[in-house]
């Protein structure tokens, strides 16, 4: 039934933002050298990889590292790479991973490689995340824990939390 929610949603959200995608993908292009889309190798759910893609807000050739580890991560912008993750524009493609059937509209985030390694072994809740598809935006998300704020460890206990709430508790209302 979740699928069935997600396919519908996603499909109508997609053809809904169609225009501003196109708008998005050409601005990027504009501002700065490379692709528009940045494809990264995430974890989902049975802890299956699968590539997601983001409008690129990062210079080419910036590490493929979490943002919290790069040491000045505002060096590698591009000029409209903080709007658009402010904005959470940068996230508009993974609804290509909804229809494909890999994300879900709502759900736990999906986590780089390393981060989900390196959590796995110290927050005991978080392999909960691995027994539902990923979202676009999830539970700890709406309750304005993006991790870009305060304390990384601190913020990601929280975000486990949530996204441990939402596994076990899972229903159409929730989402």
């Amino acid at each position: 039934m979740k699928r069935l929610f997600d396919l519908c949603l996603g499909f109508s959200i997609a053809m809904f933002l169609l225009l501003p995608v196109v708008f998005v993908a050409v601005a990027v292009r504009l501002t700065s050298q490379g692709p528009a889309l940045y494809w990264s190798d995430r974890v989902g759910r049975d802890n299956h990889i699968f590539r997601m893609p983001k409008f690129r807000s990062m210079r080419v050739g910036t590490p493929a590292l979490a943002t919290h580890l790069l040491q000045d991560p505002n060096a590698y912008l591009t000029p409209i790479g903080s709007f658009l993750r402010k904005s959470s524009l940068d996230e508009l493609p993974q609804f290509i991973n909804v229809l494909k059937g890999e994300m879900s509209v709502v759900g736990p985030r999906p986590h780089m490689i390393s981060v989900d390694d390196h959590y796995k072994q110290k927050i005991g809740r978080y392999s909960l995340r691995s027994l539902v598809n990923p979202g676009i935006t999830g539970l700890a998300q709406v309750n304005g824990l993006r991790g870009d704020d305060g304390n990384v460890e601190v913020q990601m206990n929280k975000r486990v939390l949530a996204d441990a709430f939402y596994v076990r508790n899972w229903s159409f209302v929730l989402d």
